[in-house]
């Protein structure tokens, strides 16, 4: 049985992970994302797909601007013992090119892309004993040496920044057991990937990817830490 936090629920690759993960039936998953009307549509499709499956609780809440110790934090206690895994997929992209890029455009994509799951970790890795995982989902884009693409600096550079943060947590949390571990997605058919990109195909479908990082949050601890995984099937 496993304790299950999922951000950025409300559609693509986080949505999808949660339809697996509450595939299995000895799973309790919290999935958080801003938008109501998405997450009654995630616990509609959930419950038909899985009706001897696992549990859910949706819940509305914004990872950068919103309350943890008085809203989240105890919201998570009254439904789990501990929390076993988090997976910190919420995250905004902007395509604009360099040079017309403001510093608040930059300021955002750091907000929604590190900031926020900065602000989970630090309240979540209180909740989590030995043996727990935390997956940062961050892009190709911000893997060093990889294939780059004009009007994402702000993106990319949000995305390498989690990266980064994944290996220093993995040192600072190895005396209580906990993992971190990052993936390096490459695209995914997704609604942000879709308003970034009009009328590009993507490497791969939004459910194949959120299968692949269900299972890997469950097991990739066992084999990784402080690890920064690229998942793509393209090169470089």
């Amino acid at each position: 049985m496993a304790n299950i936090i999922v951000t950025g629920a409300s559609s693509g690759i986080g949505f999808e992970a949660v339809l697996d993960l509450t595939a299995n039936k000895d799973h309790k998953v919290i999935a958080l994302a801003r938008s109501a009307d998405k997450l009654r549509k995630l616990h509609e499709i959930a419950s038909s797909l899985n009706h001897d499956g696992g549990t859910l609780y949706p819940a509305q809440f914004d990872i950068v601007y919103d309350n943890y110790p008085d809203s989240l934090v105890p919201f998570i206690q009254s439904k789990f013992e501990q929390v076993d895994i988090l997976i910190n997929n919420a995250g905004a992209l902007i395509n604009k090119p360099f040079l017309e890029s403001t510093n608040e455009d930059f300021a955002q994509m750091l907000q929604s892309n590190l900031i926020g799951h900065i602000n989970m970790i630090r309240h979540i890795a209180p909740l989590m004993k030995e043996g727990s995982h935390i997956v940062n989902i961050s892009s190709m884009g911000g893997f060093q040496g990889s294939a780059k693409f004009p009007g994402l600096s702000a993106y990319s550079s949000s995305k390498a920044a989690l990266a980064v943060l994944t290996e220093c947590l993995a040192e600072e949390f190895k005396d209580k057991g906990i993992k971190v571990n990052c993936l390096a997605l490459g695209s995914s058919q997704t609604e942000m990937f879709e308003a970034a990109f009009p009328g590009v195909e993507a490497g791969t479908l939004a459910f194949e990817m959120g299968r692949y990082i269900a299972e890997f949050a469950q097991n990739g601890h066992k084999y990784y830490n402080g690890k920064i995984l690229p998942v793509a099937n393209t090169t470089p």
